[in-house]
């Protein structure tokens, strides 16, 4: 897989006691109220320490509500990823992207993620159809991320600012983006 420096890859880097969920949340609400289309997922949850475990994501634009956890186990087993389920979402997302979208928004480059699996396809599939991806990055997973990416994507700070930046060079009007530099530009 190749990527191109068009920079319509954002990473929003977090660490912990940031919360990109809220944030990409709030976002994605704002560009659907402005009549923008974005499609994808946002984690909703990290609890699974009660009987109905609440680690999930939400869908865009429709926001269905998709759980993740697994069933088996109980409670002492901790919180695990159903792959299956997972997979059934991959799915999913795909033919909503290809129903066309103003940008996708990826929950997580989790683990799942950084060994190929669970959404990444999604990425490659998006950035093929000229989309704009926005994802969330742990900061312990971002050079796992480089890797993946090729170097080739925005690295955004969890604050709403560099996000509203970002959005704006990528959809900025065409008259003023064909004198402009890329946001990659901009930003080195």
């Amino acid at each position: 897989m190749t990527f191109d420096a068009q920079c319509d890859l954002a990473a929003v880097v977090y660490s912990a006691g940031e919360d990109p969920d809220g944030l990409i949340a709030g976002f994605a609400d704002d560009l659907h109220r402005a009549g923008h289309r974005p499609v994808g997922v946002v984690q909703r949850g990290r609890s699974c320490h009660s009987e109905k475990p609440q680690f999930g994501v939400v869908m865009l634009p429709d926001g269905e509500v998709v759980g993740l956890a697994s069933n088996g186990g109980g409670p002492t087993v901790g919180c695990r990823l159903d792959p299956e389920r997972l997979a059934g979402l991959a799915v999913r997302l795909a033919a909503v992207i290809e129903d066309g979208a103003d940008l996708v928004i990826i929950n997580r480059f989790g683990r799942s993620e950084a060994e190929g699996k669970g959404l990444i396809d999604l990425v490659p599939l998006a950035l093929d159809a000229d989309i704009p991806v926005l994802i969330a990055v742990p900061e312990q997973r971002f050079a796992a991320w480089i890797q993946f990416s090729e170097g080739m994507n925005v690295r955004l700070a969890c604050r709403r600012e560099a996000i509203d930046r970002w959005w704006h060079t990528v959809t900025g009007p065409p008259r003023e983006r064909s004198g402009a530099a890329t946001f990659c530009e901009f930003a080195k």
